[in-house]
């Protein structure tokens, strides 16, 4: 029993994470860092709750009662996520003030995660009176986690929407709360009862989804999960609008098609072939057809948000869908692009703003140069930035420049127009510098605009906020946008806490993205500062026991980060496919807690240290194959990708076998504070590695301070 309650342990506890996650991806526009912020709580609330636990043997049915509570606060949670905003009194369409946000973030994950932590130490305990390990223990959660990835991404990837998700896995931990443990008479009573609500729930969930859904939308037309996000079509008073993670992508009476598509088709002088990634829907595709093309290729990514949105868009969109000359492509952009083909005179970036790491990697060098090298003779690359009506702050100036200086390293002409969004575009050629030109193509094709108009052009070349955007990005210092440092998230972050914290906005962050960084790439400070504190716990062996795991659990997270973000800017960011990265790295984690704990338990007591060595040596060798393959022009499979995670999965486990088994009698002693020690690692790790190493110094200077930590790590063992 008590194998099947760490497996549950596992499986519940991982699944409930990522099902609530996503809940609050949408609550909160799609910001990653309320993700991160997320993840982290979790991480350190799940740490709590493993320290709260009490030393002296549980009573009977304990674990099947955390069980049975965890089951509960799952779907509590999710209809706490979905109604924060009502229940806060937020206004519809806007923000949450920060410390409601944060208190949303506290009441919605802390119940979950904290009886998660409390769930392992019960049935790690139950595990190890029996003669047995804590690695052990250790690998059969870990074992169970897998399992919950890999039915989770399976369930996304055969679209199975998040709320019938979040029920089945409560689901499972009330039944499982039937059996598991020895329950008492009344914990199986409940157990049965709450069972069966739930299965009826399940049985209406899709007319409850959309209830819910209702909470945020009253117009709801449809809505519905997809691998990138929540999609949600309203309606109200004639007007169309589609959300992505309850962000609006786009409505129907707006002139956003207009701006991108006529002010960049008018500066060709007649554009025959046009490449158009993303925004067909949104009426951009209408506008493109009213300068007469012979083609245009429409690359869609997300199928599930074309197939809501379709049947409400106004007649004239859904004419221009079934026009001839438009040829619907399903497709990645950046592995669409690298494919040989058709040359454009024209090709238009319609994705979402660099907003999230997701979105960054269509705003890179290494993006822009896919679409150089599909442009045809005189070829034109076009997309928009959105951008403020008169005060250009330092972070909205930076990461304008970092997309623009991305643009021009790889097409030497560039051109901007500001307006209430920045229409910026880049060729080979000289691009016109007068609004003349495009004043005349206007007349002579014969278009009709509500918002591209002869004025129009004309306050874009000539009014004041093109020279002061000139002279701004002029004096700016900020390093191009790339893969393997994505300048334009950091700046994303911050600009999005200056919503909350308006001087934010107003201040200029030293070396924050700039082209030159401080004297030297690595922070020494930082390394050198691990390096003291690992130095100074050799003199508390106990706590040089916990550091090691919490180091190890942070360097893990840290190359798990680096080795999905480099993945995703190659191959493209698909929940499904990430869903199964993590299930490698799970895998390696049950691998490592298993056989390394073996291995040691087995040696020889004055050869036991030989394997922390060896753990080091592979951390290292991992974050030196890190520095040396990010960011390669060939893009790693997947199968390539998950072999690295699971290596590091098996490392990380490596280090928690050791410390609990080298030189520990009593294996209940170590179980709360060792795996306490890896949450608040990872914790750590998560944050860190996300908000500020890989925006400050990119992924190859974070794998190198990975590589560093991990040789001061010798001092621990």
């Amino acid at each position: 029993m008590s194998v099947a309650a760490l497996l549950l342990a596992g499986w519940v506890s991982l699944a409930g994470q990522i099902v609530l996650l996503r809940e609050l991806s949408v609550a909160f526009y799609g910001i990653e860092l309320i993700y991160l912020i997320a993840l982290g709580l979790w991480l350190l609330m799940a740490a709590l709750g493993t320290l709260s636990s009490r030393r002296r043997p549980p009573r009977p049915g304990s674990t099947a009662r955390l069980l049975l509570l965890l089951s509960l606060l799952i779907p509590s949670g999710c209809a706490f996520i979905r109604g924060s905003r009502i229940v806060m009194g937020g206004v519809p369409g806007a923000y949450l003030s920060f410390p409601l946000q944060m208190g949303a973030l506290l009441i919605a994950l802390t119940p979950a995660a904290f009886l998660s932590g409390r769930l392992f130490i019960r049935a790690a305990g139950d595990y190890i009176r029996r003669k047995r390990t804590l690695a052990g223990a250790y690998g059969i959660e870990s074992a169970g986690a897998l399992a919950g990835a890999i039915a989770t991404g399976l369930a996304m990837a055969m679209g199975i929407q998040n709320f019938p998700l979040v029920i089945a896995c409560s689901l499972l931990a009330a039944a499982a709360s039937f059996w598991v443990g020895k329950p008492q008479r009344t914990v199986r009573l409940a157990a049965l009862g709450v069972s069966v609500l739930l299965a009826l729930v399940l049985l209406k969930a899709a007319p409850l989804d959309r209830a819910m859904t209702r909470w945020n939308h009253p117009g709801l037309l449809a809505s519905g999960d997809s691998p990138y996000g929540r999609v949600t079509v309203t309606a109200r008073l004639g007007q169309i609008a589609v959300f992505v993670n309850d962000a609006l992508a786009f409505e129907t009476e707006g002139e956003e098609a207009e701006r991108l598509a006529h002010v960049a088709a008018l500066q060709h002088e007649g554009p025959r072939s046009i490449l158009l990634l993303g925004g067909g829907i949104s009426g951009t595709l209408r506008e493109l057809l009213c300068h007469r093309p012979a083609r245009i290729d429409w690359v869609e990514i997300d199928r599930l948000a074309i197939a809501l949105a379709r049947p409400h868009l106004p007649e004239p969109i859904q004419a221009s869908l079934s026009d001839p000359a438009v040829h619907l492509i399903w497709a990645d952009p950046r592995p669409f692009l690298r494919k040989s083909g058709a040359s454009y005179d024209l090709i238009l970036i319609g994705m979402p703003e660099p907003a999230s790491g997701q979105a960054n990697r269509f705003y890179t060098r290494e993006f822009f140069r896919d679409c150089a090298a599909r442009l045809a003779p005189g070829g034109i690359v076009a997309l928009t930035i959105p951008s403020p009506g008169n005060i250009w702050s330092p972070q909205i100036l930076d990461r304008t420049a970092s997309i623009q200086r991305a643009l021009a390293s790889v097409l030497p002409e560039t051109l901007l127009l500001p307006g209430e969004a920045t229409v910026l575009t880049a060729s080979r050629a000289p691009l016109p510098a007068a609004s003349s030109i495009l004043e005349r193509r206007l007349r002579e094709r014969g278009i009709q605009t509500r918002l591209v108009t002869a004025p129009y052009l004309r306050y874009l070349f000539e009014g004041d906020r093109k020279r002061t955007l000139e002279k701004g990005l002029r004096e700016r210092t900020v390093a191009p946008n790339t893969d393997l440092r994505p300048v334009c998230y950091p700046y994303a972050v911050t600009i999005w806490l200056a919503k909350f914290f308006p001087r934010l906005a107003l201040a200029d962050i030293p070396y924050f993205g700039r082209r030159e960084r401080p004297d030297r790439k690595v922070p020494w400070e930082t390394v050198l500062g691990a390096g003291l504190l690992f130095l100074t716990s050799r003199l508390w062996p106990a706590g040089r026991r916990w550091l090691l795991v919490a180091a190890a659990g942070g360097i893990g997270i840290v190359l798990e980060s680096l080795l999905i973000l480099d993945y995703q800017a190659k191959a493209g960011a698909l929940y499904q496919e990430i869903g199964l990265l993590l299930a490698a790295f799970m895998a390696g984690l049950a691998l490592g807690a298993s056989l390394v704990g073996r291995a040691i338990r087995g040696a020889e007591p004055g050869h036991a240290r030989r394997w922390g060595i060896v753990l080091i040596a592979g951390f290292i060798a991992l974050g030196a194959a890190l520095y040396w393959g990010a960011g390669r022009d060939a893009a790693p499979p997947l199968v390539q990708t998950g072999v690295l995670l699971a290596a590091a999965g098996f490392i990380v486990a490596g280090f928690i076998a050791y410390a609990g088994i080298r030189g520990v009698r009593d294996q209940r002693r170590v179980i709360g504070p060792l795996y306490a020690a890896d949450l608040i690692g990872g914790c750590l790790g998560s944050l860190a590695g996300s908000l500020l190493l890989i925006p400050f110094i990119g992924i190859e200077g974070t794998a190198v301070v990975m590589v560093l930590l991990t040789a001061l790590c010798l001092l621990l063992l």
